[in-house]
């Protein structure tokens, strides 16, 4: 007997009769007893008796749906489990991301999530990239969201984009009356900076080109948030990636475009050897989406 034959045969003990089976698995009578002569002909049991127009069990029918019975519960822990797994409703999400993608990105993703897996357990945690990696590599955490490429043969990148370059500073800086500020405006100014050693602050020495030298960099900052706070603050201007003033998060800041064609890597990573789950990919789609709501100035890319 195969499996559609042990549910008409179950359905038909359970009810009492073949109409009743047929009520109960929502189709016709005649289909419930072909189904039915064909289950005993596979079963080779004379399973029922016709007695006044009913069908009674033999012996053998009731030592028979004693045992499918039993089956049957386990079938229907397999249909709730695969119920869960598709749509969990206690799931784990750990998450490791960079400075600048956690005040906008990253936040809004994860409050967006919550409306699909409103009981999710998730845990974000803002590193460098080096520890970033490593977190991935010893799979302490499930995905990355990184300003910068990964480089490793481990790692593999589930999502890319790009993000262009943008000037802040203070709302009575002078540079707030241009519309657009380019590498020349900067010279004989404090420029908030970033380390060479980085990427970030390789991709800020290509923007500035030749003009770098004309600038003020006395002062700088490890993420482009941090940056924005001490331009805030009247440090000076910064030059930071567009994803770390994504909403206009920060008060009292001016926002301008900035003139170079320098584009940084944002990547979704994960473990290469760990595949994803029905969690994480909703977090890469809905990450997706909150990305292409930012507007201007940002790409994604296909992975």
């Amino acid at each position: 007997m195969n499996l559609r034959q042990m549910e008409v045969f179950r359905a038909v003990m359970f009810s009492g009769g073949v109409n009743s089976a047929a009520e109960l698995l929502h189709v016709s009578p005649p289909a419930i007893s072909k189904v039915l002569a064909q289950a005993t002909k596979a079963s080779g049991l004379q399973l029922f008796e016709r007695v006044r127009g009913r069908l009674i069990p033999t012996p053998e029918a009731h030592q028979l749906y004693a045992e499918i019975n039993e089956l049957w519960h386990g079938l229907e822990k397999v249909r709730d489990l695969s119920r869960e797994l598709a749509q969990p409703t206690h799931a784990s999400l750990r998450l490791v991301c960079s400075a600048s993608l956690a005040p906008y990105l990253v936040s809004r993703t994860v409050a967006r999530l919550y409306g699909t897996f409103p009981r999710l357990q998730c845990r974000v945690q803002v590193v460098a990239p080096d520890i970033l990696n490593q977190s991935l590599l010893a799979r302490s955490t499930h995905l990355g969201i990184a300003l910068a490429p990964h480089g490793h043969p481990n790692l593999a990148t589930v999502k890319s984009y790009e993000c262009g370059l943008a000037c802040v500073m203070r709302t009575d800086h002078p540079l707030a009356r241009r519309k657009l500020i380019k590498p020349a405006d900067l010279a004989g100014l404090r420029v908030i900076s970033s380390p060479e050693s980085t990427p970030f602050g390789q991709t800020l020495r290509r923007a500035f080109g030749p003009h770098a030298g004309k600038m003020h960099r006395d002062f700088e900052a490890t993420s482009s948030t941090t940056a924005c706070w001490f331009a805030q603050a009247g440090v000076g201007v910064a030059v930071v990636d567009q994803v770390s003033i994504a909403g206009g998060l920060l008060a009292g800041l001016e926002v301008r475009p900035f003139a170079s064609s320098e584009k940084l890597p944002v990547s979704i990573v994960r473990n290469r050897y760990r595949p994803m789950s029905v969690v994480e990919r909703a977090f890469v789609d809905v990450f997706d989406g909150v990305w292409a709501g930012m507007g201007k100035g940002t790409h994604a890319l296909a992975a």
